[in-house]
This record gives structure tokens, sequence and C-alpha cells, in this order.
């Protein structure tokens, strides 16, 4: 069985066991030590004989209480103060150390697994199967869950396992024994994050300081520039709402910005620009979805956006009702490197026909190459000839890459795979919808705008997951050629 050898200054590394296997105890022991060695130093304490054996001693003796649930509430809340408070002191290559060691722990007891498992291929009837079933899940009740959970105990318990998961998920390539920490953990969030338990809330310039610096550290679409910024996006003419916990009503799950306005904004920049005329709410008629950030990394994964736009449009319909339109101004964020490893990897971006016409009407020798030495001059979102020129062919490669490149089964762009799931369609490309230096980098300028229609988004939902359909308006079909 392979260890995991994990040094405090070294980035975590995996590496292949020894041909003499350990034994189960000493695994343990070779955990106990690297846990030591490797927590200690980092946080503050030396690294002497002594020093080791009192925190593995501590360790191990807040592990074994755990595992025998010792005393009541106030001393599980004690040593699950103790254990957050050591691994929020350590790194992560000592996290890692440390959540192997719980992996280990609190595994389920192999003997009455495997007994549970022989039962089940062994049973003869429902009746002996359903006895065997339910003897298999008492066996996987791993001590595990139990452990996760005493952290619930504590006032910031849910935000230390949040916080933690996003540890597991940066951890896992270098270290896939803690796959099976991943799904317990998963198993507690999503049943502690039911939408039943999540408050929806309108966020304002009047909501508490410490919201608002968190909307500017989290926002993770169009950065929040200033103070100022943040104003013009929750003016008037704006709302933001965000998903909130009750044991963390300081911290937006995820939240969602809006600017209410007459059609659709041409660019983001027309939509952040803070020397706008104000539009007043009731003469709006579309509500523009601009940017959607998951405020917590722990939580990537665990579906929430999706209700979180359903509630908003709720909300929005019953305090708004003349605005009839709700669609999105939405990043490409993966298409200029896509564009750029087709043309790396030689593959046609532009039939013969349009590499010709486009090197005819930039007075270029080589249709081959006109589409890729065009976009590599710095200046041709700010030449009209060369912007216009590009435009169409551009938007003929956004329109395939939005709608026809796949990767794994999934749309090769996160955001529109995000959106057509949720029942959206793909309304408009966007040309020079953002033109900041990141837009430039992540898409050429081009965005994409997703309409959602009330009336329709189940039945696109499940037209997209059943049969991969996805749902267009002619505009954006007639690119497709």
């Amino acid at each position: 069985m392979g260890t995991h050898e994990i040094e405090a200054d070294q980035p975590v590394t995996q590496t292949t066991s020894s041909p003499n296997s350990l034994t189960a105890l000493e695994r343990m022991r070779h955990w106990w030590r690297r846990l030591a060695k490797s927590v200690l130093p980092a946080l503050g304490g030396d690294d002497s004989g002594r020093e080791e054996s009192r925190l593995t001693g501590e360790l191990q003796e807040l592990f074994q209480a755990s595992r025998e649930q010792r005393g009541g509430e106030l001393s599980a809340r004690a040593r699950a103060e103790r254990i957050a408070a050591i691994y929020r002191g350590a790194g992560l290559a000592q996290r890692a150390i440390l959540l192997n060691l719980v992996a280990r722990e609190f595994a389920p007891e192999r003997e009455a697994l495997e007994g549970a498992m022989a039962a089940m291929r062994a049973a003869a009837d429902d009746a002996e199967l359903s006895r065997a079933e339910a003897r298999l899940r008492l066996a996987l009740d791993a001590p595990r869950a139990k452990f996760l959970a005493q952290f619930n105990l504590l006032p910031d318990g849910v935000k230390f396992l949040v916080d933690l998961r996003a540890d597991l998920l940066a951890l896992l390539k270098q270290e896939p024994a803690l796959e099976v920490m991943q799904v317990e953990l998963d198993g507690l969030l999503e049943s502690w994050f039911d939408p039943g338990f999540l408050e929806l809330r309108r966020i304002t310039w009047n909501s508490p300081a410490l919201i608002l610096e968190k909307l500017i550290d989290y926002e993770a679409v169009h950065p929040i520039e200033s103070w100022k910024d943040l104003r013009n996006r929750l003016d008037t003419d704006r709302r933001c709402y965000g998903f909130f916990h009750p044991r963390l009503p300081d911290e937006p799950l995820i939240f969602v910005e809006i600017a209410l306005s007459r059609g659709l904004p041409e660019s983001v920049q027309l939509l952040l620009d803070q020397s706008a005329p104000v539009l007043e709410p009731q003469a709006a008629d579309t509500a523009v979805f601009y940017s959607i950030s998951n405020a917590q990394k722990g939580l990537r994964g665990i579906s929430l956006g999706n209700l979180l736009l359903k509630r908003v449009i709720e909300d929005l319909r019953r305090d708004l009702p003349r605005i009839g339109v709700y669609r999105t101004l939405s990043p490409l964020p993966g298409f200029r490197a896509w564009v750029e490893g087709s043309r790396a990897e030689r593959r046609e971006l532009l039939p013969a026909a349009e590499a010709a016409k486009l090197a005819d009407a930039l007075g270029h020798p080589d249709p081959a190459t006109v589409l890729t030495d065009t976009l590599a001059r710095a200046e041709w979102p700010h030449d009209a000839r060369l912007s216009e020129a590009l435009r169409l062919p551009m938007e003929k490669l956004a329109a395939r890459y939005l709608m026809r490149e796949k990767s794994g089964g999934h749309l090769l762009d996160p955001v529109a795979h995000f959106h057509l799931n949720n029942g959206a369609r793909v309304s408009r490309l966007l040309w020079l919808g953002d033109t900041s230096p990141h837009g430039l980098q992540q898409s050429y300028g081009l965005m994409a705008s997703y309409r959602y229609e009330l009336d329709r988004v189940d039945e696109n939902h499940e037209r997209f997951q059943q049969e991969g359909h996805i749902a267009a308006s002619r505009r954006v079909l007639r690119l497709l050629g």
C-alpha cells in the first residue's frame, strides 16, 4: 500500500510504497510521526522530542476521545475547538498529513465491512438481502462522518468545514486517498446547504459593511475597483442578491449582480459606466444578469447558482412586473484559449472561402494566416477597419465554440453549460462586449447573452439534459451555417 511523503517546506507530492508493505499499526505510527515533525514547527513550536511527543500525545488523545464520543456536548465542542485550532495553524502540506491521518484513524471497521459485503453477496431472498443491506449501511456509517459533524458544534464550524473542503479539492490530485473524505464531507454539506435552509437576501448600499467588503473581495467576474464602483452597482437601477446560510449570516455563499435597463447594453463597459445616468426602475423592461460569483471555494460543485437565478427572477417579477425580459451578459472564459489551441494543433478555424474573403478585405497575402496575424496586432480592437473585418468570422467561431465544442460530454465553455443546463437559450453574441484587458485576454472581447424565458426553461433544461439539444435564437443559429 502506498504512502505519501510530505515535507513541511515542500509541495504535496505522492510517492510509491516500498516493496515491504507496512502493517496497519506501522502505517498509523508513520503518519503520527510525520504529523508531529511537520505540524509542530509550522505552529511555532520546536522540533524537540519532548514537544513532538506532547503534540502527538495531545492529538492521539483528542482523536481517541472523538472516536469514543466521550463526555457530552461541552467536551465535544472543546475537542473540536482544539483540533480546528491545530488544523488552521498548519500549512497545506501539514493539513494533508492531518487529513490522511483522520481518513485512516476514523475509517470503518474492515471486518464489519467485509462481513456485510459477504452477506449481501450470499443473500438467498429479498428478506436476507434487506437485512444485509441494513448491515452494510451500518458498517459504512464511518466514524469519519461523525468526526466531521462535531465541528458543527462550533459557532464558525460550518465555515471551518467549507474551508476544509476547499483544502480537500486542492489536494485530491496529489492525494487521491482523500477522496473518501470529500465524499463524506459532501454528504454533510449537501444536507446542511439544502435549499430549504438558504435565505435569499437583497444586498443594498445599506447592508452591513462586513457584507459589502466581502462583495468586493469575492467578485470574480468584473472586479469592483472602489467603493464608488460598488455604490454604482448597488444604485436604484441595480439589484444584488445573495444566498446566506443561518450559520453564516455575514458570509454570502453566492451572489448575482443585475442591471435594470431598456434593452440589452452592447457592452459591459456601458453597463458599468459610473457616469451613466441612473434609470428609473419602473421604466426598465429588461433585467440583465451580468455577474454571478461563488463566494466560497469550498462549495464548488455544490449547485446553488441555478436555484439563485430562479429565486431572483421570482423576486423581480413580484417587485417589478413591467420587466418582461431576463437575460445575461456573460463571458466566454475559454474562447481565446480554444482558438489558440486550435491554431497550435493546426485545426482549421475558417473555411477556405471565408479566409480568402478576410485576406482580400484586409489586403493580407496569406489566407491561411490572416486571422491569427490580425488578432496578433495589438491595435485591432481600436481600429475600426480591422475590427469590422474580424467581426463576422469571430462571431461564427464563437458560435461554434459555444454550441459544438465539448469535453467529456460537457460543453467546453463552463458558463454556456451552466446557463443552458438551467434552461436558458443562447440569444446573442456581442462583438467587443468586453474591451477590458481581461475581456480581450480571455475571449477577444466577445460576450454572450443567454435569455431566460420562464415558460420554456423547464422544457429547454430537459432537452439539454436528455438530448444535448441547445436552445438558440435564429440569429445565433445562422452563425453556425
